[in-house]
């Protein structure tokens, strides 16, 4: 009788797992028609809202308010679309994925590099098509088209670091509807900021805050960089809050992620 030999299985290697896991995300999303379009369409009808309903009332400087609002909207649309993030991290955990994911020999970033790369892809996709509704309104480039690709590259750094935040509202939240609501509070960063409105209109006691904010100075470099202008201060501050915002919010989904297997 002929015995076999068999060999045990490798560990999978962290770059092998990041794929796989960021893999089954992308399946997930793209096998979801609602998530493809309606996200699109939301960012659609409340840039045309803000752009034809509200425009005419606001008043931007010197710049036209289309100018103005398209690269504010564009660079903080991660924080209107995150709450699908921090609600799917919230369904794998209550459902039992994170949990199996937590069982197999693979380290414990690649499961947060996994999902916030297939985030990743997805941001790209609703800024390339935020940027193109941008168009459709009446934006247009004040800059080089290398400007412009380089406010488009600061928008996708942007929407990458707070990817990993909504990971960890995520798996805070108890469950999904509350993952929901606790995303909320990114709508904070986006609406006292220089989105919709120069933060210098704002009440004297506010504007430290809205000018000095990580979305502020994001879309201050990206606004920018849009115009042609001169952007080197804006985007040293934006470089550095994104740096520090993604180092402390990736420690964190890694720290939970270990208590999770304690």
């Amino acid at each position: 009788m002929i015995q076999t030999v068999t060999r045990p299985i490798a560990p999978a290697t962290a770059m092998s797992a990041t794929l796989v896991v960021a893999r089954r995300a992308l399946l997930k999303f793209v096998r979801t028609p609602a998530l493809v379009g309606m996200g699109i369409v939301q960012s659609a009808l409340f840039l045309f809202s803000f752009r034809y309903v509200f425009g005419g009332a606001i008043h931007a400087g010197a710049s036209t308010y289309v100018a103005y609002l398209v690269p504010g909207y564009v660079a903080t649309i991660v924080l209107f679309t995150g709450g699908g993030i921090a609600v799917a991290v919230a369904d794998d955990r209550v459902e039992g994925f994170t949990d199996r994911l937590l069982s197999l020999p693979i380290p414990r970033y690649s499961i947060v590099m996994g999902r916030a790369l297939a985030d990743f892809a997805t941001n790209a996709w609703a800024i390339v098509a935020t940027a193109a509704f941008g168009f459709l309104f009446g934006f247009r480039l004040g800059g080089s088209i290398p400007d412009g690709l380089a406010a488009l590259g600061l928008c996708l750094v942007f929407g990458l670091v707070f990817t990993v935040v909504f990971i960890v509202i995520g798996l805070l939240a108890p469950n999904a509807q509350a993952a929901q609501g606790m995303s909320m509070i990114a709508f904070v960063l986006a609406f006292m900021s220089s989105t919709y409105v120069p933060a210098g209109t704002m009440p004297g006691w506010l504007q430290p805050f809205a000018q000095n904010q990580p979305a502020t100075v994001t879309i201050n470099a990206v606004r920018a960089l849009f115009e042609g202008g001169p952007a080197f201060h804006d985007l040293w501050q934006a470089a550095l809050w994104c740096a520090g915002i993604f180092a402390v919010f990736l420690a964190i989904s890694m720290n939970l992620y270990r208590k999770a297997t304690a």
